[in-house]
């Protein structure tokens, strides 16, 4: 008896002890990975901010929305040399997307145009929905010089102008739904911003 209950806690010290080595080890490598994603997110945020703002001399100011969901929405708005507003790209989302979520970055003219969008983080189903990337297909292209204000921003199958993506036609709704949340966001801006 007193063999099974050595051998009981013999084996209940050496599952603790992998344990904390596996613990630790995962805090270790957490703490190694974690600066320098961080560091390649946010320079695939900068990266993507330049692409979809307009050409302009002057600066960026950087601001923050608080939208419908009650989540701070950041917007970059460019502003040029005399003081006035050139465009803006805002870190937009859609929470309908396949996976559940996905951020965009989206740039406007001073008129409200599309400038450009670029895809900052997503998870959607690889082959199908993840050809909202650029590099995957040319589906995002479509958007680039429309002015929201006069192109409905909905799949054909839903009565608009956007073609979907084949067999992928939740995470193009989705698509379409982060641009509507940026052009809601630029509009306000617009009529909010002075001169």
């Amino acid at each position: 008896m007193t063999a099974k209950k050595e051998s009981i806690w013999r084996l209940v010290i050496v599952l603790t002890t992998i344990s904390l080595l596996a613990a630790l080890a995962l805090t270790g490598v957490y703490a190694l990975t974690k600066g320098p994603i961080e560091k390649g997110q946010k320079e695939k945020k900068e990266k993507a901010l330049y692409a979809v703002l307009p050409k302009f001399e002057g600066s960026v100011v950087d601001t923050v929305i608080i939208d419908e969901n009650n989540e701070a929405v950041p917007v970059h708005l460019a502003i040029d040399k005399e003081g006035r507003l050139c465009g803006a790209g805002i870190e937009t989302y859609t929470l309908k997307a396949f996976s559940g979520r996905f951020d965009l970055m989206v740039g406007f003219d001073a008129d409200g145009v599309i400038v450009n969008t670029e895809v900052i983080k997503s998870a959607e189903t690889p082959g199908l929905g993840d050809k909202i990337n650029k590099s995957k297909s040319d589906f995002a292209n479509q958007f680039n010089g429309k002015n929201p204000a006069e192109f409905n921003l909905s799949v054909k199958k839903d009565k608009g102008e956007v073609d979907a993506i084949t067999a992928a036609t939740i995470s193009s709704r989705a698509y379409c739904d982060a641009v509507q949340r940026a052009y809601d966001i630029f509009t306000k801006i617009k009529e909010d911003y002075h001169e």
